[in-house]
């Protein structure tokens, strides 16, 4: 809650943070990884509390700093006495109801990255990642490290690697607050060389120096012997705590049984957790102020453009055109030049103008140089610049590259890991290619691996035809940004069958996309009025037609109820059902930790088959201060639907977690329901404000993988000349496994590996070592990416399961690589970490932009939009 009383003539920037920060001391809220450990020390502040609150606080300042472009200034009056959430705040910036989605999913990335440092086997128990055992300047090195890595990889345009190296950073830094005696000193303000290391840490406390005196109590708050030196606490038994030295502290700690005895640490509330727990709340205060200029660091380093970018805090998605140039392209050039002028114009100067524009000429058997840009008239200059040329384009090369099936399969898992919706366009159906005597027809079967990764990824397979590319393209494209899908009932159509959809009172501008060689169809509201496939305008809203691409635009609002349609078609007709509200969710999935010191919930990327599962759900625009109807709104269940044959797998009560605002809501997965591998659904009933029924389904399907496959590395980046080693973790909770490991690697740098078969009993798990090799040619401040791939054998009908690795080669660091510059003054340039690729055909090749995979395939247009969960 921010004081009313405080004349705003007297707020300088920090009195504003210092304001700020107060919101969040409210008794519901640890150092704590995140709001799973509120169940062993409620009260609270949590890693991901400090995370959440410092990145609103920023992102609250760059808004004051930088007027909406179309909307009237914030002011900082309308935010006091009020806590701060990301739903208002993006409602007083971009206007009413405007989602704040996006937002929330690549602060969910950095919190989980942050609460993962508790968890993960590689720095769980590292010291100097948490400012344990006095190690303060080796802790101070690695933070500003990571912090680099964020810089360097946020600048790469790999967003969800630098939002992985800022939850590190950030969590090394909030720990020292907790595990030091800064507080103790009495200290009111961060420290002053954490973030700006310009000189050597004073005053510390030496091998020699006694710190702390014996305490046989939980709470010990008068232990600590002298109060002008810095000290941590020692935890565990590596390194082994000297005489005379402090421990952490707290009943996992086993240093805390050897004298002196007790601890210091501030983590929690819980004196069982934490023996300075009376100063928990001050550590809290100069952690949060701490986090806040780490991520103001950032801002001054990026640029208000792409800090924008790194927290998807704009609406807009950069823009990228992967353009064939061969010889028989000419008319799909054309197509794309007059698409791409007008996104250009349509979106110039409003809050969806791309960030950056990129642009990959693609002649066989290569692609590139590509050109990236963010002023749109050169990027429309080098467009128009680009001509077809002679070459090749067999459709054999075409579409070979997703036809080996662990490749199409390790694209799925890549889509849902970097939350990539992909859309295939195919501008001449196989069936009916005329007049093109080098383009031989194409057995639709060769389209399947297409089927599969749209599918994966929650995207879709179009055909089309070249004069219809402008016009479906520009409908699917703007389907990709902030709408929700609506769940049909039943999933599968069926020509001829009818099925239906869900309207609730808080969606508008309802469409209906029908794909497919359709006769007829028919679309009736639930008061009983039906419209047809005609063209224009009708009872129930306006109707186009793109060649066999149908949409029909719902009237504004629609009626909540039941809906219906029929589709009469040759074959199995395509619909998708689409709508724009606030009201939306995120998640994730986890297990939980419930001993050790930092009990919580460890992040997975999808659930195990035989493992007990936590599934952690974020509402998004509950509308808190807005529509009142938002507020009563609430999801009661999810329910796990099988894809693609749509049989519900399950249903699970939804329970909420903490206050009601944040929208929180937690259910448990029993084994017994993540028995089946392979994707599914997640969908969440509920009720609206009005009674109405609420259906949301996730963006993107998930996938219970069979085994637990964990890659990791040492902390720290990568140096040209170098040798890293990396640690491989498998686990089997359902039945024995017989597993064949491959490993790959991007950029192709040399990969060892011990393992390359094994078998695993339930309830087993094995370790394998890697060692990766980065020749001296590396470029510097570049990312490479390592997978490791296990699949059943010959045979086996046990699908893959993928883990992915990114790591950064760095050049060497400047002698002040974080040195806090001034913020940029210029306007926030709109953008986000989304990509849309729009392709005409091309043969298989392919890169990553941004945080998306892309490729080039034969006669087809891809679309690669973001779709976080």
């Amino acid at each position: 809650m921010l004081p009313t009383d405080v004349p705003l003539s007297h707020l300088s920037t920090s009195l504003l943070l210092l304001l700020l920060l107060l919101q969040l001391l409210h008794p519901a809220s640890s150092f704590f990884p995140n709001v799973w450990s509120l169940l062993a020390a409620p009260g609270s502040v949590t890693h991901q509390d400090l995370t959440e609150e410092a990145a609103l606080n920023v992102t609250l300042q760059l808004f004051l700093e930088q007027p909406p472009p179309v909307r009237p200034p914030l002011h900082l009056e309308d935010f006091l006495g009020r806590t701060l959430l990301a739903d208002d705040l993006f409602a007083a910036y971009f206007g009413p109801g405007f989602p704040s989605r996006r937002f929330r999913a690549a602060l969910g990335e950095v919190s989980r990255a942050n609460a993962a440092q508790d968890f993960l086997p590689t720095s769980k128990n590292d010291p100097d990642l948490h400012f344990d055992a006095e190690r303060l300047g080796q802790g101070r090195t690695r933070l500003a490290g990571a912090l680099q890595e964020a810089l360097v990889a946020a600048r790469a345009l790999d967003h969800t690697l630098a939002r992985r190296r800022l939850g590190a950073a950030l969590h090394a830094l909030q720990d020292f607050y907790s595990h030091s005696n800064w507080v103790e000193l009495g200290r009111q303000e961060p420290h002053p060389h954490l973030l700006w290391p310009r000189q050597e840490l004073q005053s510390l406390a030496q091998v020699g120096d006694p710190t702390c005196s014996d305490c046989e109590e939980l709470s010990c708050p008068g232990n600590l012997l002298d109060l002008t030196l810095l000290t941590s606490g020692y935890f565990g038994s590596h390194p082994s705590k000297p005489p005379g030295k402090c421990s952490h502290g707290g009943r996992f700690d086993r240093s805390s049984s050897q004298p002196p005895r007790g601890g210091i640490n501030k983590d929690s509330t819980s004196p069982g957790f934490s023996p300075h727990h009376m100063l928990h709340l001050q550590a809290a205060k100069l952690a949060l102020l701490a986090s806040i200029q780490a991520f103001s660091l950032l801002r001054s380093r990026l640029g208000d453009r792409g800090f924008s970018r790194l927290l998807d805090i704009s609406p807009a998605s950069s823009l990228s055109f992967v353009l064939d140039t061969t010889g028989s392209m000419g008319e799909e050039i054309s197509a794309a030049k007059i698409q791409a002028r007008h996104i250009v114009e349509q979106r110039r100067g409003s809050p969806m103008e791309p960030a950056h524009y990129i642009l990959v000429p693609f002649h066989d058997p290569g692609f590139g140089p590509v050109f990236t840009t963010s002023d749109p008239d050169s990027f429309w200059q080098q467009l128009n610049e680009l001509h077809a040329l002679g070459g090749g384009d067999e459709p054999e090369m075409c579409l070979s590259a997703l036809e080996d099936a662990v490749l199409t399969n390790r694209v799925e898992s890549l889509t849902q890991e970097r939350r990539c919706r992909v859309t295939f366009f195919v501008t001449e159906d196989p069936l009916r290619v005329q007049g093109r005597a080098r383009r031989e027809v194409l057995s639709p079967l060769r389209f399947e691996p297409y089927e599969a990764v749209a599918l994966a990824s929650g995207g879709e397979v179009i055909f089309t035809k070249d004069q219809h590319i402008q016009d479906v393209a520009a409908i699917v494209g703007d389907s990709m940004a902030d709408l929700v899908t609506l769940p049909l009932e039943p999933p599968v159509v069926v020509s001829g069958r009818p099925f239906g959809f869900s309207v609730d009172a808080l969606l508008q501008r309802v469409t209906v996309r029908i794909h497919g060689e359709v006769s007829s169809f028919w679309i009736r509201s639930p008061a009983g009025v039906s419209q047809g496939q005609e063209e224009g305008e009708g009872p129930l809203g306006h109707t186009r037609r793109f060649g066999q691409f149908w949409i029909v635009t719902m009237n504004d609002p629609p009626q909540p109820g039941t809906w219906e349609i029929q589709v009469i078609a040759e074959g199995m007709p395509r619909v998708r059902v689409q709508a724009q509200t606030a009201l939306d969710f995120l998640f994730y999935f986890g297990i939980p930790m419930d001993e050790g010191p930092h009990p919580g919930l460890y992040p997975l990327a999808q659930p195990v088959a035989g493992l007990q599962t936590q599934l952690l759900v974020e509402v998004t625009g509950l509308g808190f201060r807005g529509d009142p109807r938002d507020l009563r709104s609430h999801f009661s269940h999810v329910v796990l639907r099988g894809i693609p044959e749509g049989a519900e797998r399950g249903r699970v009560p939804l329970e909420p977690m903490g206050p009601r605002e944040r929208g929180l809501l937690a259910a448990s997965l029993p084994p017994a329901l993540l028995s089946t591998t392979g994707p599914f659904s997640l969908e969440l009933i509920g009720q609206d404000g009005e009674g109405h029924g609420l259906h949301r389904v996730a963006r993107q399907p998930c996938t219970v993988v069979p085994v637990l496959l964990e890659l990791s590395s040492s902390p720290g980046s990568l140096a040209p000349g170098s040798k890293a080693p990396l640690s491989l973790h498998i686990a089997s909770f359902s039945g024995p496994q017989d597993l064949d490991l491959r490993t790959s690697v991007n950029p192709r740098f040399p990969l060892t590996f011990n393992l390359s078969r094994v078998r695993l009993e339930p309830n087993e798990s094995v370790w394998g070592h890697l060692w990766l090799e980065v020749p001296d040619s590396a470029a510097p401040d570049s990312v490479v990416m390592v997978t490791v791939t296990a699949t059943g054998r010959e045979g086996s009908l046990v699908p893959p399961t993928h883990a992915f690795l990114w790591l950064l080669v760095l050049a060497p660091a400047p002698q002040d690589p974080l040195a806090a510059t001034a913020h940029s003054s210029g306007p926030i340039l709109h953008s986000t970490s989304s990509v849309s690729t729009l392709v005409t055909r091309g043969r298989a090749a392919g890169g990553r932009i941004g945080n998306c995979w892309w490729g080039t395939v034969g006669g087809v247009l891809l679309l690669l939009g973001l779709a976080s969960w």
